[in-house]
């Protein structure tokens, strides 16, 4: 899976985006918006949302707004209806709101599933980004975790999809709103010993999931390895009292 990893919006590198689109199955994109559940609908939210599905239609993709809370509990339903879609693009919001709609409706595990396939590519920005991290702890000091507009009961998620080791910290010495909690975070993070990566607003974290699936596969071997050894085990200890 390709991973188009944007501060804000789309960034400075949409060129690698058109790249994508020329050698893609379709020109699909599911644009997904659950890191803002907590907010109210109204014309605030609409117009952000409508200015992000602008934007990839303006570089040629056909946008398809996907709202995970209509899979929860149906994740065989969800991945029926992406069938035929590779890309997706998550927008930001609140990243523990985001990653509780994942969970909630499976896309996660599906993520996991289309990782090891370079049709599929992953875009994003914020909230968006960071919860492609493999542990989002200091993203608390940006996103309240607490946060739960689902009423779903699930105590905060604090392990993210794993694709990205680092923490990113998005909106790093930017104009941002966030601007000064990504600093306070960078500083934990260092105090910590946290590995983490910053992004400014109009940078993109250019990446794909191929290390990431190379770590599963030896996972898997060793598992395997693991399981074999502690069979031989089994059976000598076995044969040793025949």
């Amino acid at each position: 899976m390709k991973l188009y990893l944007s501060s804000y919006k789309l960034g400075n590198s949409t060129d690698e985006l058109k790249k994508w689109l020329q050698n893609s199955v379709n020109n699909k994109i599911a644009l997904i918006t659950n890191s803002r559940d907590m907010f109210p609908d109204g014309e605030r939210k609409t117009n952000g949302i409508q200015s992000d599905a602008k934007d990839l239609a303006e570089l040629g993709f056909e946008v398809e707004l996907l709202d995970l809370r209509k899979y929860f509990g149906q994740k065989e339903l969800l991945r029926r209806d992406l069938q035929n879609i590779y890309a997706f693009y998550v927008i930001g919001g609140n990243t523990f709101v985001l990653r509780k709609a994942m969970r909630l409706s499976g896309f996660d595990e599906l993520l996991l599933e289309y990782s090891n396939n370079l049709n599929y590519l992953y875009s994003g920005y914020s909230a968006g980004i960071c919860c492609l991290c493999k542990d989002m702890s200091a993203i608390s000091i940006m996103d309240d975790p607490k946060v739960d507009p689902y009423n779903s009961g699930l105590p905060p998620i604090y392990n993210g999809i794993g694709f990205v080791e680092e923490i990113i910290i998005p909106h790093f010495e930017s104009d941002h709103k966030e601007t000064e909690l990504a600093s306070k975070t960078v500083e934990f993070c260092r105090q910590n010993g946290i590995p983490y990566k910053t992004l400014r607003d109009g940078e993109v974290l250019l990446s794909d999931t191929i290390n990431f699936c190379k770590k599963k596969i030896i996972l898997k071997s060793n598992t395997v390895l693991k399981v074999i050894a502690l069979s031989l085990l089994i059976y000598c200890f076995s044969f040793s009292f025949k």
